[in-house]
């Protein structure tokens, strides 16, 4: 069983800018964004594809005292490790099942879910006094093809239920051995980026917090694009600004 706790790596990443006319204002956005591997996973693997890769993200960018918790993935021969942060724990959970629905409601498409870090400032409104304002500072864009096998589509249809031993068996399910040499990849790619990029990440304000503030981003139950989902996100919760 490979570990990924312990492994160092380099690997140049890019920066995002983007502009924003805010009345007669203009903010400007630097943002370090990480694009990660495209994995096509089948809806039965959806879940601990994305606990293992967002849990992991969290982990390395965790603050104070954490209890790790090791985890061994049932479909895949891959340990990764969590906070041990109930709430946090919950929160991954809850956007993990919305995005599960959505995929539902839309098979064989191909999405993204965005892990967003964002610091809180407050900021003086004159008269008004103070406004809290995310600043977004660091953004993982998980893209995910979800197919459906033509055996498990034939056998949900027909009402009955798969078990997990018949689609992940290794010699009948060349896609299931693909996705978990790609997940290792993907896991590779996080212990890269957070090793080469250190120098945007804020000062921390607060010892006691497990982890920097965080938003999980979803494809929205519409068929808009995702894209502008995430921007209107983040006008409505405080348009991110230049890191000091």
């Amino acid at each position: 069983m490979l570990d990924y706790r312990a492994l160092l790596f380099v690997q140049n990443t890019s920066q995002i800018y983007l502009i924003c006319f805010i009345g007669t204002r203009i903010k400007i956005m630097n943002c370090e964004v990480f694009q990660l591997k495209e994995l096509e996973v089948e809806p039965y693997q959806i879940r601990e594809v994305l606990r293992c890769i967002l849990h992991t993200i969290v982990f390395h960018r965790a603050l104070g005292v954490v209890r790790p918790k090791d985890v061994d993935l049932d479909l895949f021969e891959i340990t990764y490790v969590q906070c041990g942060d109930s709430e946090l724990e919950k929160k991954i959970e809850e956007k993990i099942d919305q995005f599960v629905s959505w995929v539902e409601k839309h098979p064989n498409k191909k999405s993204q879910i965005c892990l967003s870090f964002y610091e809180i400032r407050n900021k003086s409104t004159g008269w008004f006094g103070n406004r809290a304002e995310r600043f977004y500072w660091e953004q993982w864009y998980i893209t995910m093809n979800v197919i459906t096998s033509k055996a498990a589509s034939s056998k949900s249809h027909h009402g009955k239920a798969i078990a997990v031993e018949e689609v992940t068996m290794e010699d009948g399910n060349p896609r299931h051995a693909a996705l978990e040499l790609a997940l290792r990849d993907v896991l590779f790619q996080i212990i890269q980026y957070v090793n080469e990029k250190k120098d945007h990440i804020p000062p921390v304000q607060n010892s006691d917090a497990v982890s920097f503030p965080c938003e999980i981003a979803i494809p929205s139950t519409s068929d808009s694009s995702f894209g502008m989902d995430m921007f209107k996100r983040m006008l409505q919760t405080g348009t991110p600004g230049m890191l000091s």
